[in-house]
């Protein structure tokens, strides 16, 4: 048996079901006494014209590090509130990490959680009709990931 931190990694958008999935995650980490890689996943200006739009040679792109930088500001700005819910439950909060990584987001987030104890997504709530038309990020962790994936559902609205 080894002493390492257990690592439970969630993906993180601007969304309810994301903040819920993060809310999971910290849990999780608390009781396993690990800590929390919280990843916002965006897609890279580099790869907008080779992914939807066609040939981008005409548009200029913004500064990659500066679009890193924004996106990393807004995981920031995801986490922050989610963190200060939980400061009175969870005494002491786990490490947490924030960052933004570039890339679609099931095959980001099953490489970042590459070696991880979990993986904790949010689930958008499509049905199964629209979820197998548009293609699911929970979906695809659950198939691909290499750790247990835990799929958090859509708050009950109170």
């Amino acid at each position: 048996m080894t002493d390492r931190t257990p690592i439970i990694v969630c993906g993180i958008d601007d969304s309810p079901n994301a903040r819920a999935a993060l809310e999971e995650a910290v849990r999780l980490a608390a009781r396993r006494g690990g800590r929390v890689r919280a990843l916002l996943v965006y897609e890279p200006p580099e790869m907008w014209g080779a992914w939807a739009y066609g040939p981008t040679a005409g548009i200029p792109l913004p500064r990659l590090e500066m679009y890193h930088q924004s996106e990393r500001h807004a995981a920031l700005e995801i986490v922050d509130p989610v963190l200060d819910g939980l400061r009175d439950e969870l005494v002491p909060l786990p490490e947490i990490e924030v960052d933004a990584i570039a890339g679609r987001p099931v095959e980001a987030l099953v490489e970042a959680a590459e070696g991880a104890d979990a993986l904790v997504v949010g689930h958008r709530g499509l049905g199964a009709v629209e979820s197998v038309m548009v293609g699911s990020t929970s979906l695809g962790c659950v198939l691909h990931a290499t750790c247990p994936v835990t799929v958090v559902p859509a708050p009950v609205p109170v």
